[in-house]
C-alpha cells in the first residue's frame, strides 16, 4: 500500500491497533485543547499562566490543522468529506486561533472543539447511540411543521401578554417598553423568573399568575408532539423486522428471535 492509504487506515478506520490509538489520543489532546480554553478564561490562571495557555493552543493548533490537511489528502473523496458534518467542524475547530490574531478573543470559539469528541461514538463501536441520535433526529425532522405552528402561537402568545402587561404595569412598575414586557412574558411563561420585572398591582399579579400556569401546559406540548413522533419510528423499525419462516412482524429492534415460532431473525 502507498503511504496515503496507509493513513487512510489509520485516520478514518478504527479496526486497526494504530487507528484506535491514533483515535483515542485525538481525543485526548481534543481534551487538553477544551481544558486549556476554559482554564484560560480564568483572570488569575490567565494572569500568571497566560503565555504558557497561549504556546499551549498554538501548538494544539498546528496539530489540528496538520491533521485537518492530512485528512482532505488521503480521503477518497475530499470534498464529501470536507462538506461533511465532521468535516466541518474539523475545519470550525481551527478556524478561531487564525481569527484571534486579526479580532481579539475569538479564541474562546476553539470551545467548538467539543464536538469532535462525538467520535467517541464511532471509536467506541457504540452504533446503537448512533441509531437512536439518527431516529431521534428523523423525529424532529417529521414534527417540524407541528413544532413550527406551536412555536409561533408561543410568539404570538408572549406579544399579547406582554403588551398588556405593558398597559396594565407601566412605566412606574419596570415596564418600560412593550419588548420589555415581552421579555417578562417570555421569562414567565417559560417559568424561569429571574425577578428583575415583576408586577405590583392586583391585575398584573393575577395575570402573571395566569401566564405562570399556562407556562406549564406549553412547556409539555413540544415534548408530546416528539414523543408521538417517535413511537411512530419505532413502529416502523419494528414492522421491519419480519420472521422469514412464520412471517410475522412487529418484534422489538433488538430481538434476536421471533416470539411466535423462536425463529432466529437475523444471520
Amino acid at each position: 500500500m502507498t503511504l496515503r492509504q496507509r493513513l487512510n487506515i489509520i485516520i478514518f478506520g478504527t479496526d486497526t491497533p494504530a487507528g484506535r490509538t491514533f483515535d483515542v489520543v485525538l481525543l485526548v489532546i481534543i481534551l487538553l485543547s477544551i481544558v486549556t480554553v476554559m482554564l484560560e478564561s480564568v483572570p488569575s490562571l490567565q494572569q500568571n499562566y497566560g503565555n504558557y495557555f497561549r504556546w499551549v493552543e498554538g501548538a494544539l493548533t498546528i496539530i489540528f490543522t496538520l491533521e485537518y490537511i492530512t485528512r482532505v489528502w488521503v480521503t477518497e473523496n475530499s470534498k464529501k468529506y470536507i462538506f461533511s458534518f465532521y468535516g466541518i467542524i474539523d475545519l470550525l475547530s481551527i478556524l478561531p486561533s487564525y481569527l484571534s490574531l486579526i479580532f481579539v478573543g475569538t479564541q474562546y470559539l476553539l470551545i467548538i472543539r467539543a464536538l469532535r469528541l462525538l467520535r467517541v461514538f464511532r471509536i467506541l463501536k457504540l452504533g446503537r447511540f448512533v441509531g437512536e441520535g439518527e431516529q431521534l433526529g428523523r423525529a424532529i425532522k417529521a414534527s417540524r411543521h407541528k413544532i413550527t405552528v406551536f412555536m409561533g402561537t408561543v410568539l404570538a402568545t408572549v406579544i399579547i401578554m406582554g403588551t398588556v402587561m405593558y398597559l396594565v404595569e407601566g412605566r412606574a412598575n419596570g415596564f418600560t417598553s412593550i419588548p420589555r414586557s415581552v421579555y417578562w412574558a417570555i421569562v414567565t411563561l417559560t417559568t424561569v423568573g429571574y425577578g428583575d420585572i415583576a408586577p405590583q398591582t392586583i391585575i398584573g399579579q393575577s395575570l402573571a399568575s395566569f401566564v405562570m400556569i399556562l407556562g406549564y401546559a406549553i412547556i409539555a406540548v413540544p415534548t408530546g408532539i416528539v414523543t408521538v413522533e417517535l413511537q411512530k419510528e419505532k413502529k416502523e423499525a419494528e414492522d421491519k423486522i419480519k420472521c422469514s419462516k412464520c412471517e410475522l412482524a412487529g418484534h422489538s429492534a433488538d430481538a434476536n428471535y421471533c416470539r411466535r415460532c423462536g425463529e432466529k431473525l437475523r444471520p
